[in-house]
């Protein structure tokens, strides 16, 4: 049984928000919050809440019938949202533009194929 979760629109750059998400790709969902706890990076915790969330999606699905030891990070995506543009002022009347990139990220979780 699989279970999904989606965060649209997050408002930092898929490039930070992929080597987050490297890093529990494939890794059990219980290693996978572990490791994303002592990341230092910002991306950290919106992927662990997204993971949390996929979690209870995947509770809520099976009615509670699923293990939560037994669920491993399928699949993680992190494609790129729209980019917000900004314009700051600069120097004899000109502007720069400021790109305001977001990141979509998609969750996929899955139970533990027996060995």
């Amino acid at each position: 049984m699989e279970s999904k979760a989606h965060l649209r629109f997050l408002s930092m750059s898929p490039r930070k928000v992929s080597t987050v998400a490297a890093l529990v790709r494939g890794k059990s969902v219980g290693q996978a919050l572990n490791i994303l706890r002592f990341t230092s990076r910002a991306a950290a915790l919106p992927v662990a809440k997204l993971i949390k969330s996929a979690v209870a999606n995947a509770t809520d699905l099976s009615k509670g019938q699923v293990d939560v030891d037994k669920l491993v990070v399928k699949t993680i995506s992190v494609d790129q949202g729209p980019t917000q543009r900004r314009y700051m002022p600069r120097a004899m009347g000109r502007a720069s533009r400021i790109n305001k990139k977001t990141s979509h990220i998609h969750v996929v979780l899955a139970e533990a194929a027996k060995k």
